[in-house]
């Protein structure tokens, strides 16, 4: 079995339209940004590869399996921690956004134009900047 590079954790982008699939943090102090809209994602599991800990994670959080040849868009980022990140970016259709079933972690979920996500002051600055550079690469035809 291949073990992938140190990395800490993955975040995915869910694209719909112009829009994007959120999720609301709980808000309790002990986590890092408590109360603020994320993209599903989260810490590596043993070694799985990075687009793996996207994927699982996204079927924990909203009951959704996509396989990883739906992830378009990928990169590695460093956290303020200098922790390795990574960020990928998937389409995902209007049905399949009626599929979601919410999982146990966080207050919920919402259906977010991307152009709010990014003015809104409860979403988490390093998921904007991002997101960013995510349109600044394939263009703001989202």
């Amino acid at each position: 079995m291949r073990t992938e590079p140190a990395f800490h954790g993955a975040k995915l982008l869910l694209l719909t339209g112009d829009s994007l699939i959120s999720l609301l943090r709980d808000d309790v102090p002990h986590i890092p940004w408590p109360g603020y809209w994320d993209f599903p994602g989260g810490e590596r599991e043993g070694d799985e590869s990075p687009a793996a800990c996207a994927l699982r994670e996204t079927h924990e959080e909203l009951g959704l399996s996509l396989a990883e040849e739906r992830l378009t868009w990928r990169r590695v980022f460093h956290n303020q921690q200098g922790r390795a990140m990574w960020f990928f970016a998937a389409r995902i259709a209007a049905q399949e956004v009626e599929q979601i079933v919410f999982g146990d972690e966080g207050q919920g979920w919402a259906v977010m134009r991307v152009a709010d996500y990014l003015s809104h002051p409860k979403t988490i600055p390093p998921l904007q900047d991002r997101l960013r550079d995510y349109l600044a690469e394939v263009g703001a035809g989202v």
